[in-house]
């Protein structure tokens, strides 16, 4: 089980270089527009590796670490908010796919996380050039913009469900 691994020395030191390499990653977020959702993406996968080797107590950990200095650092605050409402996605999946109908609960835990993230970074931080945005593009490609970050997500989903061996 992946939350009952003791933590040794060696799992405290591959966390310190994964979460430095994240926010590194997370940094990355203001060279290519797209970067924004890759690059919580690509932390994803770090975080994976973490809970696989680490367990889910210091992948929780390291979670919020990476979030916390992704938000602090990160000069694109959207890709660093994205990642704090979704970066925890891997520790959470095993949970979810042991559920009936899995893919309608993470379809509603992304949909609801977007959303929830757009409303407090648009209303409560008052990123209006976010909203903007959000006008300029119109409704069609508003939806299209929301079909693809769910078609991402189930693509990352099946990512982190690949066995180790099958990815390389």
């Amino acid at each position: 089980m992946a939350g009952s691994k003791k933590t040794s020395a060696g799992s405290v030191a591959l966390g310190g270089v994964l979460a430095a390499l994240a926010v590194v990653v997370m940094s990355m977020g203001t060279l290519i527009p797209v970067a924004a959702y890759v690059c919580p993406c690509a932390c994803a996968l770090l975080l994976q590796v973490v809970l696989k080797t680490c367990g889910s107590r210091m992948a929780w950990a390291w979670y919020g670490a990476v979030a916390v200095l992704s938000m602090l650092l990160a000069p694109d605050k959207e890709a660093g908010a994205v990642f704090l409402f979704l970066g925890y996605y891997p520790i959470v999946k095993p949970k979810l796919d042991r559920r009936k109908l899995s893919w309608l609960w993470k379809g509603l835990l992304f949909n609801g996380a977007e959303a929830l993230m757009y409303v407090i970074l648009i209303h409560l931080l008052g990123m209006a050039q976010i909203a903007a945005e959000f006008e300029e593009m119109g409704r069609f490609f508003l939806a299209v913009f929301l079909i693809l970050g769910n078609v991402t997500f189930f693509l990352l989903d099946r990512l982190l469900g690949m066995k180790a061996k099958k990815i390389l």
